[in-house]
């Protein structure tokens, strides 16, 4: 059975995207902070879960080598968590502690996960990887252009980091794949009750990312998705 880790798995769109996994058939395992939140949506999935708090990265690591030796390397990889920003926090009004604390759970998590986790991937010249990014880290149209600095700033760094990764592990020609994606603006906690689209929707590209056909002289990876379309960095 394929197997399947999603971070903030435990609510909005790390746990639409692991009930779209698992009703495909996937064995998925939950990570999050909030036990209590975990626990309810590991058991409406019928999956398995590990708490994991990204603000301690060093005992993140440990949790996430734990993992492959409970669960083995997983073959689908979907980092969903992530934090936005205080409302005020330009580049002058931000300061170190909160700076830390958006960096440390949007990108340097990222790169450990990657860090951690990956290797097997790359190794067995098989897996698919997803990073939930943000549109407000394009360097293109408004992206980061002003206000909500670090968390604009940290989701610029995630687009980076896949990118060079992907390019890292020969785009696709090794039979692994990476990629970020923009779920554009979804009713979740952050993105508030208003936001047009729902979780489903903000799911959906990761879920078809995670299985669709590809063919490394024809399709691309390393590149940021929306709606099933590669949009400009």
């Amino acid at each position: 059975m394929t197997l399947a880790f999603v971070t903030g798995g435990s609510r909005g769109l790390g746990l639409a995207t692991a009930k779209g996994l698992r009703a495909s058939g996937c064995d998925v395992v939950l990570f999050a902070t909030d036990p209590t939140k975990l626990e309810i949506a590991a058991s409406e999935i019928g999956g398995k879960f590990k708490i994991v708090d990204f603000l301690d990265l060093d005992h993140s690591q440990t949790v996430l080598k734990g993992a492959i030796e409970e669960f083995g390397i997983p073959d689908i990889l979907i980092l969903a968590h992530g934090v936005m920003s205080e409302k005020m926090s330009k580049t002058l009004r931000t300061n170190i502690e909160e700076w830390k604390r958006v960096l440390s759970i949007n990108l340097d998590s990222v790169f450990l996960c990657l860090n951690v986790l990956a290797p097997g991937m790359v190794e067995r010249r098989s897996g698919r990887i997803i990073v939930y990014s943000a549109c407000l880290g394009r360097m293109s149209g408004p992206g980061n252009a002003g206000g909500l600095a670090p968390y604009r700033i940290s989701k610029a760094g995630v687009n980076a980091l896949v990118r060079n990764f992907a390019h890292e592990t020969g785009l696709g020609s090794r039979g692994f794949l990476v990629d970020a994606v923009c779920p554009n603006h979804t009713r979740t906690d952050m993105g508030g009750a208003n936001a047009p689209r729902s979780v489903e929707e903000g799911a959906e590209t990761a879920i078809w990312l995670a299985s669709r056909e590809f063919d490394p002289s024809t399709n691309q990876t390393g590149v940021l998705w929306e709606d099933r379309k590669v949009i400009p960095w």
